[in-house]
């Protein structure tokens, strides 16, 4: 089972989640994913993850995580020690959201979310220091992230599996291009 973590804002019918639905779908999977509405807090959206995961063994799970979603995705693999892939996964978020307290309108939904005080706290008891098994780990980062610095997301995966995409953006615009890859890292190909 792939199950999909996305971003600060995000939901389940965000672009990547539906590509990696879709691409899975025409295999033949169309029961190997799950991609749930992560609440705001991050203590509960830990617990969402790690319910859902729950439903499979972590041999045969396999975590991709946008932004957020990949902070969430690395530690949640350090628990289970399943694989996970993390596209320009949020490195700092307890630093990096500090400007973005209060409400905020979540992309594909007519819904909102509130980041407080309690929530850049609740991110920073969720921080992973150290991979502990890099061979698990798949890390897509964009040098043109304008929300991330990319050399702290590859310094943060540093022994770990990477690509490095020249240009690009923070939603991986061109996610389609590695679609594949992902795929198969996810299942065990490479």
């Amino acid at each position: 089972m792939i199950l999909y973590l996305h971003g600060f804002r995000s939901s389940p019918r965000s672009t990547k989640a539906q590509r990696i639905r879709s691409a899975l779908d025409a295999r033949g999977r169309a029961g190997d994913f799950a991609c749930p509405q992560l609440p705001a807090s991050p203590r509960a959206a830990v617990n969402v993850a790690l319910a859902t995961a729950a439903l499979e063994h972590p041999a045969k799970l396999a975590l991709v995580g946008s932004s957020l979603g990949g902070y969430y995705a690395t530690w949640v693999a350090e628990q289970l020690g399943c694989r996970a892939v993390l596209l320009n996964p949020a490195v700092f978020p307890y630093r990096e959201l500090a400007s973005q307290l209060g409400r905020h309108p979540v992309y594909f939904s007519d819904q909102t979310v509130e980041l407080t005080g309690d929530h850049l706290a609740e991110l920073r008891g969720a921080d992973t220091p150290r991979i502990t098994r890099p061979e698990r780990y798949f890390l897509i980062a964009a040098t043109g992230d304008e929300v991330i610095d990319w050399t702290t997301m590859a310094a943060k995966y540093s022994g770990c599996r990477q690509r490095v995409i020249q240009g690009s953006d923070h939603a991986l615009s061109d996610f389609d291009r590695y679609l594949d890859e992902v795929l198969d890292f996810c299942d065990g190909l490479t």
